[in-house]
């Protein structure tokens, strides 16, 4: 297999966008990572829990999360599978070793069954290729009939292309908004939905709908977009790597 690069990979998927080829793009980013490693998770306002382990931080009401793997097993369990899934064009994003450390790295490799062409970076679309996302996907969706799934905060109005439909989440959405990806599953169904583009900004949720959607309906495309769009919607909750902070240029590797 040919050596992976951050840019590299980016124009892939890109590539297939522009083409109009349908494809998935999950992300599972540090905390989808500890809870693959059945660890509590949780963003509180004033301090995070992973674990065991407590430490004062900051978190806006959009990113707080309370998730436990004993608690919650139907979240693990259907997290997992959405990790483990294997199909066409089904691109898992993982935590690259310059994010994670080799050790956790290497974990989630060796969960995922081994190195294959659908396993990339789940930073994909942000840090030093943020710029590329915003100048290479932004005139591509506003050739798309796009269906955005999102905070229920969110004011579209500020975005910039259009969204024929959108499906709303609230806080701590893994848990409390776990079934969405039914109601979103029957409007496709009803409305015979094809050749659209979903986007998710829907934390560790958006990979769960990612994965009961593109199993059922793999003739539309489905992205986790994370935060990417947070500024133009005023969301409170920007990331440093929008506001040329310490990940702007960050080239992650494999």
């Amino acid at each position: 297999m040919e050596s992976k690069t951050f840019r590299g990979d980016f124009f892939k998927i890109l590539d297939k966008f522009k083409s109009r080829e349908s494809f998935a793009f999950l992300r599972f980013s540090d905390g989808e990572l500890r809870l693959l490693q059945g660890k509590e998770l949780v963003l509180a306002a004033n301090y995070n829990k992973i674990g065991k382990r407590v430490r004062k931080s900051h978190y806006v009401e959009e990113d707080f999360k309370n998730v436990n793997p004993t608690d919650h097993p139907h979240v693990y369990k259907k997290l997992l599978e959405a990790y483990l899934h294997k199909q066409h064009n089904y691109y898992v994003g993982l935590s690259c070793r310059c994010c994670v450390g080799n050790r956790d790295f290497k974990w989630m490799v060796n969960l995922y069954g081994g190195e294959d062409e659908f396993l990339t970076w789940s930073n994909l679309v942000v840090n030093a290729n943020y710029p590329l996302f915003r100048q290479h996907f932004i005139p591509e969706l506003q050739k798309r009939r796009v269906v955005f799934v999102l905070n229920k905060s969110a004011d579209l109005s500020g975005l910039p292309f259009k969204v024929v439909k959108d499906f709303r989440i609230g806080t701590n959405c893994i848990v409390n908004d776990f079934d969405k990806w039914e109601e979103v599953s029957d409007w496709i169904r009803e409305y015979s939905v094809h050749d659209h583009v979903f986007l998710f900004s829907a934390s560790s949720l958006s990979n769960i709908m990612t994965y009961e959607l593109y199993k059922r309906y793999p003739y539309n495309t489905y992205m986790d977009i994370g935060t990417t769009f947070n500024q133009d919607m005023n969301m409170k909750s920007v990331r440093s790597y929008q506001v040329g902070g310490k990940y702007a240029k960050k080239v992650c590797v494999w």
